[in-house]
């Protein structure tokens, strides 16, 4: 098929990619020529995990194409695919601007009947909104072409989205016809098992991506909470996670405690969905509740130090692993390193960072005192205290009896609980974590 996707963020570039793997002929259309001149050299501007590689192939191929104009990208397309961002407003509502412009980029510039599908993730009514939007825009051009407007949310998990995106768990596709159905069907069933595609109406697409995320959401807040709770009374959060998890009907994904949860979707789209239940007079108390948990766990890395340290803090090496919100991801919003470092640094602790990945998103948003390190061991390096803030699977092999040696103190606060307390303490260490009643006491 001939498919337009607008966007080449994160889910847009990915979506392009995957179906261009998939025999499709894609173009990539974006309003940033920068960003779109680097794809044409093949210059990815996000990390993940198999995409560099990915849109090299299908570029090469010729299936895989980018471009600023719209119109070249529209000329043939069967579906067009909307995939720009919506960051959340300050009073959480998701900020429709990019999907509004793109709508009407399309209307200006639709020459034939197209399916135009939403992938960004929206508010309910959305894709009935962008379908009056765009008839609109025709109406006026005297264009006498249909469209029919999809809703088809993403799910992709950073880290894995080329996996998630080639072979997804579930296809929730919302459709207001039959025509439009069978061109979504005819688009998945070439690669996706049909049983695994959901029909259903536009709003309950709409609705179904926020009511995901914010359900994972939810498991991760509940953790927290326990894990402070395993703190009060002496508990160990590891040991009611697996008994926890033991029960077929919950089951242990996302049942980890540790330092909040940050990135793209979760705190915005919980926001969102409180935000849409305000608009329609319903109370999402549950909802709000998960994100002030996962706010106030954000804050709990820097009250640790703070107990430790007390008013000492100024002046101290404190090495952080590692920055974006994730493992396998370069990706900065919302993470949890961010009010840390902010934190220390407004207390004058000298910050020494290291990521595999992040140095160049991160330096967009940390304090300018930040230093970077090339490798954990340099960054650990005569530092006062070691902060573990990102699980990447490397930090599991640190020899920290070896390093433990070139530490002015031998201090670890490990806000993803991935080390076992009385291992590091058989080699000296003070370690510190989360729901393990392992807090330091105020000094």
């Amino acid at each position: 098929m001939n498919i337009t996707v607008v966007g080449t963020g994160y889910v847009g570039l990915v979506t392009g990619a995957c179906f261009a793997e998939r025999g499709n002929r894609v173009w990539c259309i974006d309003v940033d020529k920068t960003r779109i001149n680097k794809l044409k050299d093949n210059i990815i501007p996000i990390y993940e995990p198999g995409l560099e590689e990915l849109v090299r192939k299908n570029s090469e191929e010729r299936r895989l194409r980018f471009s600023t104009d719209i119109s070249e990208g529209l000329r043939e397309a069967e579906i067009c695919i909307i995939s720009v961002g919506t960051p959340p407003k300050s009073n959480g509502e998701a900020d429709m601007k990019q999907v509004l412009a793109a709508a009407d980029c399309i209307g200006n510039n639709l020459e034939h009947h197209c399916i135009v599908v939403v992938k960004s993730t929206v508010p309910v009514g959305t894709s009935r909104l962008l379908y009056g939007l765009i008839e609109a825009r025709l109406c006026e051009r005297g264009v006498g072409c249909k469209i029919e407007v999809v809703s088809n949310p993403e799910f992709l998990k950073q880290g894995m989205a080329i996996e998630d995106c080639l072979n997804p768990d579930r296809v929730i596709i919302g459709v207001s016809s039959e025509r439009a159905r069978k061109a979504m069907q005819k688009l998945y069933s070439s690669y996706t098992d049909e049983s695994k595609i959901i029909f259903m109406d536009t709003a309950s697409a709409e609705i179904t991506k926020y009511a995901a995320n914010t359900m994972l959401a939810a498991r991760i807040s509940f953790m927290n909470e326990m894990a402070r709770l395993c703190d009060a009374v002496g508990a160990d959060i590891n040991d009611v996670r697996a008994g926890v998890a033991s029960d077929r009907r919950i089951g242990g994904a996302f049942l980890n405690a540790g330092c909040g949860y940050g990135g793209s979707c979760f705190p915005k789209d919980v926001s969102s969905l409180s935000a849409i239940g305000d608009a329609y007079g319903v109370d999402m108390s549950l909802t709000s509740a998960i994100d002030k948990v996962n706010r106030r766990q954000k804050k709990l890395l820097p009250v640790m130090l703070r107990k430790r340290f007390g008013n000492g803090i100024g002046g101290r090496k404190i090495a952080v692993l590692s920055l974006a919100f994730k493992p396998d991801t370069d990706d900065m919003r919302e993470a949890p390193s961010i009010e840390l470092i902010n934190m220390l640094i407004e207390h004058r602790a000298r910050v020494t960072a290291y990521d595999p990945i992040a140095y160049q998103s991160a330096a967009a948003v940390l304090p300018p005192e930040v230093s970077y390190a090339k490798s954990a061991e340099e960054a650990l390096c005569g530092a006062d205290a070691a902060v573990l803030v990102t699980e990447w699977a490397e930090f599991s092999d640190i020899d920290w009896k070896s390093i433990g040696e070139k530490m002015r103190s031998k201090i670890i606060f490990d806000g993803r609980n991935i080390y076992e307390p009385s291992a590091l303490r058989d080699i000296g260490f003070e370690y510190y974590c989360i729901g393990r009643h392992c807090l330091p006491e105020w000094n």
